[in-house]
């Protein structure tokens, strides 16, 4: 039946709580919201939720801004993604309107050794475009290169990014001899 069921036990008190939320931010960074639903399926209650939060505060485990900037590093190391599907990606794991406008203004910070990621949406456009052809050249199909287009859309990149960058993949091929 897959989760344990959690019949006959009490509600976590703050330090039970305190012990689920470090276990759930073992596997990697969260947002504050996730951690407080990971609290409510426990069943903790709000004053206890309120403690957790207060504490992990303190010790620097809740940081949305951090997780966010975590996030799209991630996104661009793994599998790029265009401005608007990180932003609903961060969006439904709970990172506040606020904190994605302050990273849509400002740049996240790339240490020397991430020169290479992406830093716009034009580059992560090619660099998807590039993972998805594998090394094949473009089709000269006009459906084909649509297709192509409804793919880089699904992606998260507007319409302009996904001309752009087939047209730039396209410049960058050697033209038949």
């Amino acid at each position: 039946m897959g989760r344990r069921a959690r019949v006959g036990r009490e509600p976590p008190d703050a330090a039970a709580a305190l012990e689920i939320a470090l276990r759930f931010l073992g596997s990697r960074p969260r947002t504050e919201r996730e951690i407080v639903d990971r609290l409510r399926r426990a069943s903790a209650d709000d004053e206890v939720i309120e403690t957790t939060r207060e504490r992990l505060r303190e010790l620097s485990y809740i940081d949305d801004e951090a997780f966010a900037a975590w996030w799209i590093e991630q996104r661009d190391r793994h599998a790029p993604r265009g401005r608007r599907l990180l932003e609903a990606e961060l969006r439904q794991r709970g990172v506040p309107r606020d904190v994605i406008e302050r990273l849509r203004d400002e740049p996240v910070e790339r240490l020397p050794e991430d020169a290479a990621l992406p830093e716009d949406d034009d580059q992560r456009a090619s660099t998807v475009l590039a993972g998805h052809l594998r090394g094949r050249p473009l089709p000269d199909d006009p459906k084909a290169l649509q297709r192509i287009g409804m793919f880089l859309m699904r992606r998260g990149f507007d319409p302009d990014t996904a001309r752009r960058a087939i047209r730039a993949h396209r410049s960058g091929q050697p033209g038949p001899d």
